[in-house]
């Protein structure tokens, strides 16, 4: 008897917060993980689309995007794009994804479109990394919802832990009613500037408070990493030799060694 293929880790990256490198984590940490010889899919489930130009998608061209998905008039294999690196796949995202909460308000189930979307894609992937809009909204549930484990990125700036209580508590209302199996994976430092006292100050909080949840990979604030995504490149492709680069190498072999 045929073994069953293993199913996909599936990893949202979710701060109401914005500005914390939440899509810039999704695109490198997958082009990581597919360079690492992982089939990895992202879905762009913000519908400002950044995930999807940054991957080097030309929304102008698509025919169909997540929302198409959502809302049922598209499976998720019609929508998946190939990315210039081997082994990453897109689920890419437009404007329009805007009418999905308004279109689903008082759909039953309405917490579940995305878990239902992906669930013919699960055992064609290893790992599917969803990045998450800028607020605790329906598509936030969504990707939490369809989600084994969440990775909360956290930049080293003032106020940086203001509102990760308040996302603990949307984690742990999700577990209860939507998603019992719902992990966090960890808090991983984003925007570290070391010569700023700041940044080893909001480090320092952030292991005393969370020790158990931290990655051990610190993303530094990098140029790099920041100039990428208008090349519509992951890090990776931009400037592999870039410390930006090699701190996401460095994320994905954790991710890789842990099982969330």
């Amino acid at each position: 008897m045929l073994a069953s293929k293993a199913m996909a880790q599936i990893i949202c990256i979710a701060n109401q917060k914005g500005g914390v490198g939440k899509t810039t984590t999704a695109i490198n940490l997958s082009a990581a993980l597919a360079v690492s010889g992982k089939k990895t899919l992202i879905v762009d489930c913000d519908p400002q689309g950044n995930a999807t130009t940054g991957i080097g998608i030309d929304k102008s061209t698509i025919d169909n995007s997540l929302y198409h998905g959502l809302i049922g008039s598209a499976t998720a294999r019609k929508i998946v794009i190939e990315s210039e690196i081997e082994n990453l796949h897109i689920i890419p995202s437009r404007v329009e994804l805007i009418g999905f909460e308004v279109e689903m308000m008082s759909a039953p189930d309405r917490e579940m479109s995305l878990k239902n979307m992906l669930s013919d894609m699960n055992d064609r992937y290893d790992y599917i990394i969803i990045d998450c809009p800028p607020s605790l909204s329906l598509l936030t549930v969504n990707a939490m919802t369809a989600a084994g484990s969440l990775i909360i990125p956290l930049q080293c700036e003032f106020y940086a832990l203001e509102g990760l209580g308040q996302l603990l508590q949307t984690v742990k209302r999700i577990k209860q009613s939507l998603n019992p199996d719902l992990k966090v994976a960890g808090i991983l430092l984003t925007m570290f500037d070391k010569r700023t006292n700041l940044a080893h100050q909001v480090a320092e909080d952030a292991e005393s408070y969370f020790s158990e949840m931290m990655f051990e990979t610190i993303v530094p604030r990098n140029v790099r990493l920041g100039e990428a995504p208008s090349f519509g490149k992951p890090i990776l492709l931009y400037d592999p030799e870039s410390v930006g680069a090699k701190s996401y190498n460095s994320l994905a072999e954790e991710v890789m060694k842990r099982k969330f």
